[in-house]
């Protein structure tokens, strides 16, 4: 009810289970721990808490004004609602090695599954944006030496995202990518692969799980769940998806709140009370606080 019953370690141990078995998870991102809740509901596999949604849904760019205090808030809020892994986008660590270390230890005591650190430099910019500028391989191979090494749950889940793709080709995230699993990681992320074909080929050559970023409006094509399982991905993110659905929607409501004066004409795109209690599982706390209420 207040939190998923669900502990810590074990939906770590679910994660890393997922990324052995071959099969693609899906995990969409959560904006607040409600759309957590209906993410689980309707099968996902996975919660994503995205850097570039915290930025934004504090008004600001992705362009690493966020600070970990406040990734770590929205990441507790979401992990504590979802029987689901979290993972969590960690930006470059909020710092250098012993912050990644921090960031680490931070994210554990809160239930989060695993994080991603990036080898751009810091501050970082949103990685579909152009103007990327990464650190030296040495610097990025710290950066996940001490994030692994922090750990004190074996079972969290280290991922290190390279952005070398749009900065130095693909050809060199392929060989960023080893040289970071090398240190420590266990799971790599090709951010900004560009289409089906790069992602085949970076599959090909990295031999661990492999994440990709389904983003909106970006520079890698969108492809669909079937394509994706059979290039060999391992996971996919949908970042900020949910998000763009939910301010496109508030966006045309107020629209015509403001040029109806009322908002009767919404109702059949609002989610209902009833379907909102039931999300809530208002009942089971109805019930509890009738039975905490008895004498």
């Amino acid at each position: 009810m207040f939190h998923s019953p669900v502990p810590a370690t074990e939906k770590r141990l679910a994660l890393r289970a997922g990324l052995a078995s071959g099969r693609l998870l899906r995990f969409p991102g959560a904006f607040n721990p409600l759309s957590a809740l209906l993410i689980e509901r309707l099968g996902f596999e996975g919660v994503y808490v995205s850097g570039a949604v915290v930025a934004a849904s504090l008004a600001l760019p992705d362009i690493g004004l966020t600070t970990l205090s406040e990734v770590a808030a929205r990441s507790h809020e979401v992990a504590r609602t979802t029987g689901l892994p979290t993972l969590v986008d960690a930006d470059t660590g909020f710092g250098e090695p012993l912050s990644a270390a921090r960031t680490v230890h931070v994210l554990e005591d809160l239930g989060v599954s695993g994080c991603h650190i990036e080898d751009q430099v810091n501050p970082k910019r949103c990685g579909h944006l152009d103007g990327k500028e990464i650190v030296a391989v040495s610097d990025m191979r710290r950066r996940v030496k001490a994030a692994a090494e922090a750990r004190r749950d074996t079972a969290f889940v280290i991922c290190a995202r390279t952005d070398a793709r749009a900065v130095e080709g693909l050809n060199a995230a392929v060989e960023r990518a080893k040289s970071y699993l090398d240190a420590g990681a266990d799971m790599i992320f090709a951010e900004a692969l560009a289409d089906a074909a790069e992602i085949g080929r970076f599959r090909q050559l990295v031999d661990a799980p492999l994440l990709v970023n389904m983003t909106e409006f970006g520079k890698t094509q969108l492809l669909d769940q079937t394509t994706l399982a059979d290039l060999g991905v391992n996971v996919v993110i949908y970042p900020v998806t949910l998000l763009r659905l939910a301010m496109g929607a508030v966006g045309r409501g107020l629209s015509v709140l403001a040029a109806d004066g009322t908002q009767k004409e919404l109702l059949d795109q609002m989610q209902t009370r009833a379907q909102l209690y039931d999300l809530l599982g208002y009942d089971d706390y109805s019930a509890l606080d009738a039975r905490l209420g008895q004498v």
